[in-house]
């Protein structure tokens, strides 16, 4: 087992793209969720609208820099869509209820009908070059030993670390202000905001939209990275993905997103090496009966059991407080 080149790939992918993507979906989330108390099982169509609403604009023949307000708008109205009718329920509900809206607009993005526009299951592909073409980086490889990056990787990760520093003091500003603060009221007991004249139905329809354009940009920046988008790519994994690393950082915390997605990305890529090196490279006997397919479904039941004792022991994550996790679930 080459333990230095799976700690190498586990570091890169803590300051890779899915960490920087995943930072900034929590970010939003994390407004949601942290500071207002909202169960949203269906960040994902967030994430998914934006994306598309990029994609399109590009396939349509216009500039990505037109795709980026327009997937950011698509998010804005998705969250009024959803907002409206269901952030009366009960966070229970609005949890089962957000997860089947985000598997619909999967669905229907992934349908014949809205083939001529989303080009169904094959999806939008190279939409994303005129931002590769601005790419002020020379040709070769950056970092140091075996922890380089090359210069297209570097490029996508300036634009996703910026955009993830400018989500974090946004969130700063924001949860400090007024409104912050009747966000956390409203988290905490809505019966005491709504006796203090706030119109918690409003703010929570605010948070829905606010955290839904954050979790639009990391779509988008996933996105241009990978120059495609298909539908089949949007599943409720990646809510669950966002819901664990809020969690993990701690709910309602400036950093918890950001620190949460590094540490989560490591433990996943540490993970995948260690276990394939076990299963794959080495004769141990009781792993016999595993081979190289069987890697994935180990991780993720690794992760599911770490998630169940976090949220026994310390539900508050790394540098949340457990007032944080108090949710009017009435």
């Amino acid at each position: 087992m080459d333990i230095v080149k799976i700690l190498i790939d586990a570091g890169r992918a803590a300051i890779g793209v899915p960490a920087a993507a995943y930072a900034l979906s929590s970010i939003g989330l994390n407004l949601q969720f942290g500071y207002t108390g909202l169960l949203n099982f269906g960040h994902v169509a967030f994430m998914l609208v934006g994306a598309y609403g990029m994609a399109i604009t590009v396939d349509l023949g216009g500039s990505i820099w037109l795709g980026v307000p327009v997937g950011i708008l698509a998010a804005v109205i998705l969250g009024l869509i959803l907002g409206f009718p269901t952030l009366r329920l009960r966070a229970d509900y609005l949890a089962i209820v957000t997860i089947a809206a985000g598997e619909i607009l999967r669905l229907a993005v992934r349908s014949s009908w809205a083939a001529p526009l989303t080009k169904g299951i094959f999806g939008i592909q190279r939409f994303a070059d005129e931002f590769f073409d601005l790419n002020p980086i020379p040709v070769g490889l950056y970092g140091i030993g075996r922890f380089r990056f090359d210069e297209r990787t570097v490029w996508v990760l300036l634009l996703g670390w910026s955009l993830v520093a400018l989500a974090t003091v946004f969130l700063w500003k924001l949860t400090r202000s007024p409104w912050g603060r009747a966000m956390r009221a409203i988290r905490e007991d809505e019966d005491a905001a709504l006796s203090l004249g706030k119109n918690v139905f409003g703010y929570k329809l605010q948070s829905l939209m606010i955290g839904g354009a954050i979790g639009a940009l990391a779509g988008m920046f996933l996105a241009i990275d990978q120059q495609n988008v298909n539908p089949d790519a949007y599943i409720p994994l990646l809510t669950f993905y966002a819901f664990t690393i809020v969690i993990l950082g701690g709910p309602g915390t400036l950093f918890g997103p950001i620190v949460g997605s590094v540490i989560f990305w490591f433990l996943f890529e540490f993970l995948d090496g260690v276990m394939t090196a076990l299963i794959v490279e080495m004769d141990i006997g009781f792993l016999d009966a595993l081979d190289a397919t069987d890697v994935g479904p180990i991780r993720f039941a690794l992760f599911g059991a770490g998630l169940m004792w976090l949220m026994i022991y310390r539900p508050q994550g790394l540098f949340g407080s457990k007032e944080e996790m108090l949710i009017d679930a009435r």
